[in-house]
């Protein structure tokens, strides 16, 4: 049963960081990557019909994207990635994920670099916001890290 290294499929330049350190991991370790892409609630009960559209569109583009991002991540790795789609709020996202699958071993999370702070993810880690009744270790890695510095790392 190869571990997963967890990442949060997000919108953050640093989000690439993230992607390439859990790769890198994954394929010195004989792992394999998680990739998470949350998509947020549409809460107006009012547009009922368009909000279904609209979770239907973005459903789309998240398949969309994990399936770009899986194949560089199976380049870097040497193994297919896991796709997940979750809705709503990201730590109850990363709570249910990591529930649901224990071959998530490890969350991988990138800090914003510059004067952007962390992020809210890294934020909750610090804060000592859990991500569920699982002891799962954070790895944080610096967002600015290079290829050849995260190739070194891991």
């Amino acid at each position: 049963m190869p571990r997963k290294f967890l990442v949060v499929a997000d919108d953050s330049p640093e989000f690439e960081a993230a992607l390439r350190y859990a790769s890198r991991r994954a394929r010195s370790t004989g792992g394999r990557v998680a990739l998470l892409r949350i998509i947020p609630d549409q809460s107006d009960e009012h547009w009922a019909g368009v909000r279904e559209e609209i979770e239907r569109q973005q459903r789309a583009e998240a398949e969309e994207l994990l399936t770009r991002l899986g194949e560089e991540a199976a380049t870097r790795s040497g193994a297919q990635p896991v796709f997940l789609i979750e809705q709503g709020d990201p730590h109850a996202a990363i709570r249910e994920v990591c529930a649901d699958d224990p071959e998530i071993k490890i969350l991988v999370l990138a800090a914003g670099s510059g004067g952007r702070g962390p992020g809210p993810l890294v934020s909750a880690v610090l804060k000592g916001v859990g991500f569920g009744a699982r002891k799962l270790p954070v790895t944080i890695v610096p967002g600015e890290l290079t290829d050849a510095e995260i190739e070194d790392l891991a």
